[in-house]
């Protein structure tokens, strides 16, 4: 009886082994070559939305700049010379404007996000404060030619002495800086940032 036992008990075991071969060379037969590989999908998917939304944005400041220049003329005269000497106040903001992508701005290389931002530059060109211009010295009969020309001086000064490479510099790493912290809040952690030329 008990060889009995053994003798099922090995039948149904080779009976099981048999079984589950058959049953995976008929799946094996029926998949085909079809695989299943797990992985990351480490790829990057921009929607248009948010491309849509940093373009919205338009302007954005990296560098602001406070100046002040001292102008002045002098005319001469017969028996006295004119002078006008005047102090004009500016604030320079440097940024760039979404509104001047290129297209193609945003490409992907790998798994890293790839920015082609605008060249930084003057957000505003009307930065002198002329409200705060004030007439340091004047003697004499000046024209409103005579002021203008003087404001274009101090504008040309102005420009020369903030929009140096230092300062161009600055503002870059400020918006390679800005850009990278937008993008790993939306979940992009890789990214490289250029500027047009």
């Amino acid at each position: 009886m008990r060889k009995t036992i053994e003798n099922i008990r090995s039948i149904a075991v080779a009976a099981a082994i048999i079984a589950v071969i058959l049953i995976a060379v008929w799946l094996y037969r029926s998949l085909g070559d079809a695989r299943l590989e797990m992985g990351a999908d480490d790829s990057i998917g921009l929607t248009p939305t948010q491309i849509e939304s940093i373009k919205a944005v338009g302007e954005w400041e990296f560098l602001s700049i406070s100046t002040e220049e001292l102008v002045d003329t002098t005319r001469k005269r017969l028996f006295s010379d004119d002078q006008l000497v005047r102090i004009y106040y500016g604030t320079l903001r440097l940024g760039v404007d979404m509104k001047q992508v290129e297209p193609g701005w945003i490409t992907q290389r790998n798994d890293t996000l790839v920015l082609t931002l605008p060249k930084i530059g003057l957000l505003d060109r009307d930065f002198i404060d002329e409200a705060r211009t004030k007439s340091f010295f004047e003697s004499g009969t000046w024209k409103a030619e005579d002021r203008e020309a003087l404001y274009k001086r101090a504008y040309r000064k102005m420009t020369a002495h903030c929009l140096t490479p230092t300062n161009l510099r600055t503002a870059e790493e400020n918006a390679r800086e800005s850009f990278r912290k937008l993008l790993r809040s939306m979940g992009y952690q890789k990214t490289e940032i250029k500027f047009g030329k």
